[in-house]
C-alpha cells in the first residue's frame, strides 16, 4: 500500500515523548525516497499519454467540424473517440494517485524532518555548544550540522548582547551551587577563580560555570 512506510515514520515520532529525540531512521527514511523515486518514474510517462490522448481527442473533433462524414464513418469515430477518452480517464486516476501519494510522502518526511529539528533547536538552550555522545548518536550527519550552525548562531547572539541566555531559565535563590565532579575534566578557569575539576571532587561553584557540564553530564547538582 502506497504511503504506509511514510505513515510509519510519523507514528514514530508521534510516539517519543515531548522533547525526547530518538535514533535517526536512516534504513525507512530511504525507503521513502526510494518510494517517491517509484511514483515519479511512473507520474512521468503517464503524463505524457495523457498529453497525446488530449492531443488525439482534438484532431478527432477538428476533423470532424472540417470534412464531411457519413454516418458510419461517424460512428466509427465516436466509438474511436470513445476508447480514447476511456484510457484518457485511466490514466488521468492513475497519474493522481501517484501525484496525492508523492505529496503525502514529501509531507510525512518533511512532518518527520521539522519535528526533530525543534528537538534539536531546543537542545541548544540546554546543553549549550556541546551535545552529549548519547544525544549525538542519535542524529544524522545534516542533523549535527544543523545543531553546530544553530548553536554558533545562538552563540554569536549572546556574545553580541553579552547575556547568557541559556542558564537560569527560573531565577536562582543563591549564585552559588554544590557540586560533584563525575568525570576528570581538569584545571578550569572559570569566571571567578582557577578551580581543578577533579573526578568526584565536591565544591562550590557559580551556577553559571556549572550549568555546562551539568548539561553534558559531567557534573551532578547537590541539594541535600
Amino acid at each position: 500500500m502506497y504511503g504506509r512506510k511514510a505513515s510509519e515514520l510519523v507514528k514514530e515520532f508521534a510516539s517519543v515523548e515531548h522533547g525526547q529525540i530518538f535514533t535517526f531512521n536512516n534504513d525507512l527514511f530511504a525507503q521513502v525516497l526510494e518510494e517517491c523515486d517509484g511514483h515519479l518514474l511512473h507520474l512521468q510517462p503517464l503524463m505524457r499519454k495523457i498529453q497525446e490522448h488530449e492531443d488525439k481527442l482534438k484532431d478527432k473533433n477538428r476533423s470532424q467540424e472540417e470534412i464531411g462524414t457519413s454516418e458510419d464513418e461517424m460512428s466509427k469515430s465516436q466509438a474511436e473517440k470513445t476508447l480514447i477518452q476511456n484510457a484518457l480517464k485511466s490514466d488521468q486516476f492513475g497519474a493522481l494517485v501517484h501525484h496525492l501519494s508523492l505529496v503525502r510522502n514529501k509531507r510525512c518526511l518533511m512532518a518527520y524532518v521539522y519535528k526533530r529539528a525543534e528537538v534539536i533547536r531546543s537542545l541548544g538552550w540546554m546543553v549549550d555548544s556541546v551535545l552529549p555522545e548519547e544525544i549525538q548518536e542519535k542524529l544524522s550527519t545534516s542533523e549535527k550540522e544543523y545543531f553546530k550552525n544553530h548553536a554558533a548562531t545562538l552563540q554569536s547572539y549572546m556574545a553580541e548582547l553579552d547575556l547568557h541566555l541559556t542558564v537560569d531559565m527560573i531565577p536562582p535563590k543563591d549564585p552559588y551551587i554544590k557540586v560533584r565532579v563525575l568525570d576528570d575534566i581538569g584545571e578550569i578557569a572559570l569566571s571567578d577563580q582557577v578551580a581543578n575539576l577533579a573526578r568526584h571532587a565536591i565544591m562550590f561553584l557559580r551556577r553559571t560555570d556549572a550549568e555546562q557540564y551539568i548539561t553534558q553530564g559531567q557534573m551532578e547538582e547537590l541539594t541535600g
